[in-house]
């Protein structure tokens, strides 16, 4: 299972040695501050190695397999008994007793409670002095600090147990996806020389369409512009004679011309994102986000996983403009409270996620577009920048993937393929501003 080998490490040490320390550290404040009889030495040290020896023997791992069911429920019932002659023997042995808690996960979930209640109520008897202090007065205080210890250690031990499992999930999810990756692999190095074909036909099919684009928007801005100012040019010739009319005629080509010069720098803003001329494409994104949420008031997280590479313009502008369109929508219509980005870099794809917590919607199958598995919103009228993003990855053999429901917030997900032999960025000049 793929983790992390610093919290493998520190797993280690709180599963499998932290009792022994626990234990070790008792044993010598019992025997350095308590009776230095040779019954009581005795008694201490024969107690102690016996407990530890039950511990070496007999205590499984966590999480305990189906074989080590019974195992487990002897090992903790049995090591219950051990650390209550301890606390019995020295209320300083509450240092070991306190990890009874931590092994109470090995326990079946029905049985849990039980075993918490237990050391909670030895951990009681440390708290008060010692199993002389119960009597009187003491035995309310004592009641009522079991019921305090039942109460934190119960949620501490429920949420540490939570949170291992929820780790082991992520765990198993990053296996799931490293075999599927090298599934992908083996597939994509079998059908390499079609795949190369179909990527091709698409970028071409692409640069065809934003050609088309390119050319309504330059007849229908700026060469009318051009036009108009001619025109104006040619009008003010006419009328040398009056200045009142010429000086107008020359105005109205001077508007004309910052007019056709806005649309000109539109249209190259179009072709690469300003953000992207002065960075790569994990700074501009975050940049992105860092205005974004000045603006929209909400908070976005940015993570980058793996080794980020350069990709080509056309790759970039498209996983940008997804970034751009997702915190759109999540503005206009998530009423989210928090959002989150993350750039994903794998050797095959680049995949990049956008999250919300918001109001969510309908979503319904569509198969109208190639490229991979996708859903749309299926009662959205203004879904045309979601569509927009389909189109755009399509143009470059990426896939587009939306998960949603109402109330649950939505999930983005883009990825494009990039070249197996792109080479990683020089961080020492990621930054190009």
């Amino acid at each position: 299972m793929n983790q992390d080998p610093a919290q493998g490490r520190l797993s280690l040490l709180t599963n499998r040695y932290l009792p022994y320390l626990g234990l070790a550290l008792s044993v010598v404040l019992a025997t350095a501050l308590g009776p230095r009889t040779a019954d009581h030495l005795t008694l201490v040290l024969g107690l102690s190695v016996l407990t530890a020896l039950w511990q070496w023997l007999m205590s499984v791992p966590f999480p305990v397999e189906e074989r080590h069911r019974v195992k487990a429920v002897v090992f903790y019932f049995g090591l219950a008994p051990l650390i209550g002659s301890l606390v019995v023997l020295s209320p300083l042995f509450g240092f070991f007793a306190f990890t009874g808690y931590q092994q109470a996960g090995v326990l079946p979930r029905r049985l849990r409670p039980v075993g918490i209640v237990v050391i909670a109520a030895l951990m009681a008897t440390t708290q008060v002095g010692g199993v002389a202090n119960l009597h009187g007065g003491l035995l309310v205080l004592y009641g009522g600090l079991v019921v305090v210890n039942v109460v934190v250690a119960g949620l501490i031990v429920q949420q540490a147990l939570e949170d291992d499992q929820r780790g082991r999930q992520r765990s198993q999810h990053i296996d799931e996806l490293a075999e599927a990756n090298r599934r992908l692999r083996e597939t994509m190095a079998e059908n390499a020389g079609l795949h190369a074909q179909l990527v091709t036909q698409a970028r071409e099919a692409g640069v065809l369409d934003e050609r088309q684009r390119l050319a309504g928007e330059i007849h229908d801005t700026i060469a009318q512009g051009l036009t108009g100012i001619v025109t104006q040019l040619e009008a003010a010739e006419r009328f040398d004679d009056d200045p009142e009319r010429r000086a107008r005629h020359r105005e109205l080509a001077r508007r004309l011309a910052r007019e056709s010069l806005a649309e000109a720098r539109r249209s190259v803003q179009a072709l690469r994102p300003g953000p992207l001329t002065e960075a790569h494409l994990p700074e501009a994104i975050g940049d992105l986000a860092d205005r974004w949420s000045q603006t929209s008031g909400v908070p976005v997280r940015v993570e980058v996983t793996g080794s980020p590479v350069p990709l080509s313009p056309a790759l970039e502008v498209v996983l940008f403009r997804v970034a751009q369109e997702g915190l759109a929508n999540i503005a206009k219509h998530a009423r989210a409270s928090r959002a989150g980005l993350t750039l994903s870099y794998t050797h095959e794809v680049v995949m990049l996620d956008v999250l919300d917590d918001g109001l969510g919607f309908h979503c319904e199958p569509d198969n109208g577009f190639h490229g991979g598995s996708s859903t749309v919103p299926s009662s959205r009228p203004d879904s045309y920048g979601l569509t927009a993003m389909h189109q755009r990855l399509h143009q470059v053999g990426g896939t587009l993937e939306i998960e949603s429901s109402p109330g649950e917030g939505t999930a983005i997900s883009a990825s494009v393929p990039h070249s197996r032999e792109t080479m990683p960025y020089d961080h020492s000049s990621a930054h190009r501003r």
